[in-house]
């Protein structure tokens, strides 16, 4: 029986000194539908956004169409210290031995960088209860798993009242 070990890889998030690096803000849809193509195209010339001119929660309604369904999303800011990165697959002629013989031709480096995206909604407005929105609440939480414990913190627990 073959064993599963899933794959191995590397992403390379610096900066080629030679390249400036692109940046997508305002640029990166987050579409609610599966699009089964996965070369250029000339998006702007059809997926036109347009401000619907009216705010829900705080959020700035925009409203577009996509194969004759309506959208309506929201542009948002990702949270600070979070960037989304545009990788692709680095296809270089140089492999290591060692790469080749483990198929591991799972090489990454990123391409462009975002700030904020676009997320849409086929037969609703954004809201802040959107599941993609409420996803960015788990920043929070891992921030806080992660976070380093102080000895303040310990003490505080151990005098809080109702202690057993």
């Amino acid at each position: 029986m073959a064993e599963n070990r899933g794959t191995t890889g590397k992403i390379n998030l610096s900066q080629n000194v030679k390249e400036e690096t692109i940046n997508l803000s305002g640029q990166i849809h987050h579409l609610p539908c599966c699009i089964k193509f996965n070369d250029p195209c000339f998006v702007s010339q059809y997926f036109k956004p347009k401000l619907k001119g009216m705010g829900i929660d705080g959020l700035t309604v925009e409203e577009a169409h996509f194969r004759g369904r309506k959208l309506q999303g929201t542009t948002i800011s990702l949270p600070n210290g979070y960037s989304g990165f545009l990788l692709t697959k680095k296809t270089s002629g140089k492999r290591k031995a060692c790469d080749v013989s483990e198929g591991n031709s799972n090489n990454w480096e990123m391409k462009a960088k975002f700030d904020e995206l676009t997320y849409w909604n086929h037969d609703s407005l954004p809201s802040k209860d959107d599941p993609f929105l409420r996803s960015f609440h788990w920043f929070a939480v891992a921030e806080a798993l992660h976070k380093p414990v102080k000895a303040e913190d310990l003490a505080d627990v151990d005098a809080a009242p109702g202690k057993n």
